[in-house]
């Protein structure tokens, strides 16, 4: 096929174009409306499981410990009356639990467009963005490139565009054409410019930190007494698995919960490398590595909205790479659900997968992982579009494809279609059809035919010889002319002309000061 569908084009042009030049919206997709999780988790280990793992965890804080690499973490947590020898941390698990007792169950993020407020616990379930691969690829490329600040933005109004991704996480891809003193500056402003909707901060050094919540602060036209009564914003920290956690991380997450805002902390455990092979074992680490955190947090400022996240999943023992949407990966997810729901704390996991291009093997390993993320009852999905190679690769393709999935999710999540009153049940259509009619002509269906079932934007129903007659266009390739159109009619939402300009002017000082350091 070609690499770039400019064959396909020329034949047929697809479903997507001919709607654009009709001036039509380039896709009917669902409204928004982030979904409620109705279906029982998954739950593989029994109450004897759940209080092994987490007997485990609290083992392993107890008896091995925690390195702390930040100083005021280890003096915190020294004066918490934890075991701190050199950068080594033991706490018992009465501190643990009481500390973690004090974070609460669910929390709201509430962006500078307050009706895009986001309930992060409960059933409430969440899907972001794919986040901080260096590298991109799309089928106009044919090849893997690294990020640029275009291919960040074009990702940044994907994000924007589709109502079934909720929040925008970290940078979709990163551009590596600006320097690291000052991209955190251009990509914050094209984010707060280019999307609404609730957003994230990178925990690499207070510089950066601050900046962000002092821009977040200004596109929400917020007074800092407004920006602190509420989350507005969060971050996703990473452990330094096996049983570290890094200076810069820690000393972000303590500048933004003293302003108010949301933390998750989410070790990236696989099995067989940072982590035991067994997934019992794994998952206690990874329990044990995020649950220290939390309680540093809630010491430091009981209440705060904290979530757990779970990135526990294993390697290709014949090469050490990391595999994603594996039989391991899901049964990790809904181990880790277990245990979220033991502490009373919202969920976060990853739709994932270890494929290069957005072909089949990514698709699957994808459905997998959000599947896993549905049955684990997960409140927030990061990478829940568009991502490939373990996270290395990001790829607007499969950030369209990802969203053909999420918006089946979604309506699979609809407790509508699973109505059983008495226009459900049809009765009077039944009878009226009989034994020798259908149910096409029929006032019932008729009422209903176009909100009956989901309705795709991306699959392609026809039969084959429909296909090929159209241009024979492949799924990729449907998506890259949808990426093209979508990018080439987008509109940012909008922002009052003073904030803009507040927010520019805040871009332009900081530049001059010199932005954040750098060790280069």
């Amino acid at each position: 096929m070609a690499a770039d569908g400019s064959e396909r084009r020329r034949r047929g042009g697809g479903r997507a174009g001919a709607a654009a030049r009709r001036g039509r919206a380039v896709i009917e997709q669902m409204p928004w409306a982030p979904p409620l999780n109705g279906d029982a988790p998954v739950e593989p280990l029994g109450p004897e499981g759940v209080a092994a793992i987490h007997d485990g965890a609290m083992r392993i804080l107890e008896e091995i410990g925690i390195r702390f690499l930040n100083p005021e973490a280890l003096e915190i947590l020294r004066r918490a009356g934890c075991s701190v020898d050199g950068d080594l941390v033991r706490m018992g698990r009465d501190f643990v639990m009481e500390m973690v007792g004090k974070a609460p169950d669910s929390f709201t993020l509430t962006p500078r467009n307050p009706a895009r407020t986001l309930t992060v616990g409960g059933r409430h379930m969440l899907f972001g963005n794919v986040s901080s691969p260096p590298n991109y690829w799309d089928m106009s490329l044919g090849r893997k490139m690294p990020g640029t600040r275009e291919m960040c933005a074009n990702l940044l109004r994907l994000t924007q565009y589709f109502n079934c991704i909720h929040f925008a996480g970290g940078y979709p891809v990163e551009p590596v054409d600006i320097h690291p003193s000052v991209r955190h500056l251009d990509v914050i402003f094209d984010k707060l410019t280019l999307t609404d909707k609730a957003m994230h901060a990178y925990c690499l050094g207070k510089e950066r930190v601050e900046d962000v919540m002092e821009m977040v602060r200004i596109a929400g036209g917020l007074s800092e007494d407004e920006f602190r009564s509420r989350p507005r914003m969060y971050t996703n920290i990473n452990s330094t698995s096996p049983l570290k956690h890094d200076f810069p991380m820690i000393d972000g997450c303590l500048r933004l919960i003293r302003r108010g805002q949301a933390v998750v902390v989410t070790p990236f455990t696989l099995a067989g490398a940072m982590a035991p092979v067994t997934l019992a074992g794994a998952v206690a680490q990874s329990i044990a590595e995020a649950l220290c955190a939390i309680a540093l947090f809630q010491y430091v400022r009981p209440g705060t909205p904290c979530a757990i996240g779970t990135f526990t999943s294993n390697v290709d023992m014949k090469s050490g790479a990391p595999a994603f949407g594996t039989p391991e990966y899901m049964r990790a997810t809904q181990m880790t659900g277990q245990l979220a729901r033991h502490y009373g704390l919202p969920l976060r996991s990853s739709g994932s997968c270890a494929a290069n291009v957005p072909d089949g093997q990514a698709m699957w390993e994808t459905s997998n992982s959000l599947w896993a993320a549905v049955q684990s009852g997960t409140n927030m999905v990061y990478h829940a579009a568009g991502w490939l190679e373990g996270g290395l690769i990001a790829s607007p393709e499969k950030f369209i494809m990802d969203c053909e999935l999420l918006q089946q999710i979604q309506r699979y999540m609809d407790p509508a279609i699973t109505g059983t009153g008495a226009e459900d049940i049809a009765l009077d259509a039944i009878r009226a059809v009989g034994t020798d009619g259908h149910f096409f002509g029929v006032q019932h269906t008729q009422d209903r035919y176009t909100t009956a079932f989901y309705q795709p934007f991306l699959s392609d129903w026809r039969n084959f010889e429909a296909w090929e007659s159209a241009g024979a266009v492949w799924t990729p390739e449907r998506a890259h002319l949808l990426f093209r159109e979508i990018v080439a009619t987008f509109e940012p939402p909008p922002m009052d002309a003073g904030i803009r300009d507040e927010l520019a002017d805040f871009v332009a000082r900081r530049k001059a000061e010199g932005g954040a350091p750098t060790d280069f």
